[in-house]
This record gives C-alpha cells, sequence and structure tokens, in this order.
C-alpha cells in the first residue's frame, strides 16, 4: 500500500478535522510539529486555522496524502514567500505522517510528493524547512537531500531546562 498524494485538495470539514486528528495523534506521539504533548484537536485548531487563512489568501498551499481507506495520514503546507528578494524559494511547514505509518516509507514519499509540488510552482528554486534539534530528524531530511544550512543553539524551548536547536535545511531544487 502507499500514500496518493493530492496538492490543492477540495477543502471541507471533514478535510480540516482530518488534519486536526492528524497533527494531535503526530503531536501526541512526539512529533515535532509545533506541540509538545498532550494536545487535542481543540489545542491544534488555532494553528490549523493560521494555515487556512494563508491559504486563503495565496500564501500557503496543502499537500495531502491519505491512506488507502481516504483518511488524512500525511501533510505538509508549502508557503511562498511574500519578502520581493526571496520569492525563489518557498518554506515547508507541518510536515507529518501519522505514527501508524511510520517506519513504511510515507515520510520519504511525502518529501518528494513535496518537492514535485514546489518544482511545479513557477519560479522556486529551493525549498527551505526548519527542525527541532534532539531527536535526529534532520538526519531524515539530509537522506532526503536536504542540506544543514543553518543551526540556532537552544532556540526552541520544549519544557523548562528542555531547551532543542532550530536546525534550517535547504533543498535545491536544480529544475
Amino acid at each position: 500500500m502507499t500514500l496518493t498524494f493530492e496538492l490543492d485538495p477540495t477543502f471541507d470539514r471533514t478535510l480540516r478535522d482530518g488534519i486536526a486528528e492528524l497533527w494531535a495523534d503526530v503531536s501526541n506521539a512526539g512529533g515535532a510539529v509545533g506541540f509538545v504533548p498532550p494536545v487535542t484537536t481543540e489545542d491544534i485548531r488555532p494553528e490549523l486555522v493560521k494555515h487556512l487563512v494563508a491559504m486563503a489568501e495565496g500564501c500557503t498551499r496543502l499537500l495531502i496524502g491519505r491512506d488507502e481507506d481516504g483518511t488524512v495520514a500525511a501533510t505538509a503546507f508549502l508557503t511562498l514567500n511574500t519578502h520581493r528578494l526571496m520569492t525563489h524559494w518557498l518554506w515547508l511547514y507541518t510536515v507529518m505522517v501519522h505514527p501508524r505509518h511510520q517506519g513504511k516509507g510515507y515520510g520519504r514519499d511525502l518529501m518528494d510528493a513535496a518537492a514535485r509540488a514546489a518544482r511545479g510552482i513557477e519560479g522556486i528554486e529551493a525549498v527551505r524547512l526548519t527542525c527541532r534539534g534532539g531527536i535526529g530528524v534532520e538526519r531524515f531530511y539530509a537522506s532526503c537531500g536536504y542540506k544543514e544550512v543553518g543551526r540556532v543553539p537552544d532556540a526552541i524551548r520544549v519544557a523548562d531546562g528542555d531547551d532543542r536547536d532550530d536546525i534550517i535545511m535547504l533543498l535545491p531544487l536544480g529544475h
């Protein structure tokens, strides 16, 4: 089985709820996607609304992966730069694969789909993301072709006495 990816899916309540559930499940499994467990879908909603507003404004595009049941199993948000000197690259945010699908290669599939989506956006030459240090996810992104281009020590405070590096990674698309 593989995931089926779709860029800019039709957005409705079912998709919104699926993303919120995915985000909560990933967070509660220890995923570094902006929250520290425990969280509920209600905790997630305000952050999801920010992504939805950016989508409505045309600044962000949604990539989803659905499993064989049609359930949202993966997401990534591709966000265009608004700064006139940086419109040749975009940000990749909230990269998630459901914990039940970990270890099946779907993370790499998601990253490949995100790179294909970025290549399809006129003028985009690179994808940039940040990740939380201390959990090894930067090795995964490196295995997908991303290069570490910066690191801010202790920029992320997970809990009192538990600060993590903010790692900046870049994927040149090499059209």
